[in-house]
């Protein structure tokens, strides 16, 4: 947004100053973060389908089809096409703009708000306050991203060559709300996903922040892409390993066709029950490579986005 001021020098006469403001917005702050996850999105779609497929796997005693996520990418393309390894891209690109521009975009936003309401700006009481912050920006971006999670996850679970659930996007979307309601269907997993998604905003957007800057403080390393890299790597294993088993029951719960659970901890114990713990853990592998390579291709062109955004104002 641009200010205009007017400055009159004498009584007939005006002079119109336009200042550009300092500092991006947080309108802006939201479209370089949602269009960063977007490019990202694009470059790792298959390995989100792979890991879908692989969650998938296993519910209601069916046979394993998939074996690690390069035999799964292998095994989808072959039988299905690889078309089929970017189903779902249309509203995971509209999960991205809903969810990822707000989760990441307004995180340094709501994190300087915290630390100015408590006076906090460095030690333990710091990584609580950016705790908090991605805690916030996680829930708020679920709650308005909710749907498009849903319909995502639903079209990489179909099959090529099957029936299809939905003819497209749009008719998942009608679909789904009339047949299954907001509640029971397009809000399905709420809360699992705010906690899965609270606990990837903190091993994702709070540990990338928090190396980053420690990197930089002490001199290990410049600000540059070497250290946007490796802080992305270290931030994409922390939040796999601490979302994998959250993630595993978001991704069923949601899949599933209704009644099949009570909720979310009903899929949890019935998981368990049939297929053990490690369950919890079916798909870590492709998890894991592809949230370390979304973060890498997340940071850098956000990196470069924000970059070139200053440099504008």
């Amino acid at each position: 947004m641009t200010t205009v001021t007017n400055t009159t020098s004498s009584p007939s006469h005006s002079t119109f100053k336009v200042t550009q403001p300092k500092t991006p917005g947080l309108g802006v702050q939201l479209l370089t973060a949602g269009c960063a996850a977007c490019v990202a999105d694009l470059f790792t779609f298959p390995l989100d389908t792979a890991k879908v497929r692989l969650q998938i796997q296993g519910e209601a005693g069916a046979s394993a089809a998939y074996r690690g996520i390069i035999g799964t990418i292998r095994t989808i393309s072959s039988e299905e096409g690889v078309r089929s390894l970017y189903n779902g891209l249309v509203p995971g690109l509209q999960r991205q703009m809903a969810f990822s521009a707000v989760r990441i975009g307004a995180y340094e936003t709501v994190r300087d708000f915290y630390q100015q309401a408590t006076g906090i700006s460095s030690g333990i009481g710091l990584m609580f306050v950016r705790i908090s912050a991605g805690v916030t920006t996680g829930t708020l971006a679920i709650l308005s991203a909710q749907p498009t999670d849903v319909v995502k996850i639903r079209m990489q679970a179909e099959r090529g060559g099957g029936t299809k659930r939905y003819s497209g996007v749009f008719n998942a979307y009608a679909t789904i709300a009339r047949e299954e309601g907001l509640r029971g269907g397009l809000y399905r997993g709420t809360f699992p996903n705010i906690a899965r998604n609270s606990i990837i905003n903190v091993g994702e957007i709070v540990v990338y922040d928090a190396v980053k800057e420690a990197f930089i403080n002490r001199g290990i390393m410049k600000d540059g892409v070497p250290c946007h890299f490796t802080s992305a790597v270290i931030a994409g294993f922390t939040a796999t390993l601490l979302a994998s088993p959250v993630d595993v029951v978001k991704t069923r719960f949601m899949n599933s066709p209704e009644g099949t659970y009570r909720g979310a901890i009903h899929c949890a114990t019935e998981t368990a029950k049939r297929e053990g713990m490690m369950a919890f853990y079916r798909g870590f592998n492709a998890s894991f490579t592809r949230l370390v390579s979304w973060n890498i291709c997340l940071w850098l062109t956000y990196e470069q986005f924000k970059t070139i955004v200053k440099k504008h104002y």
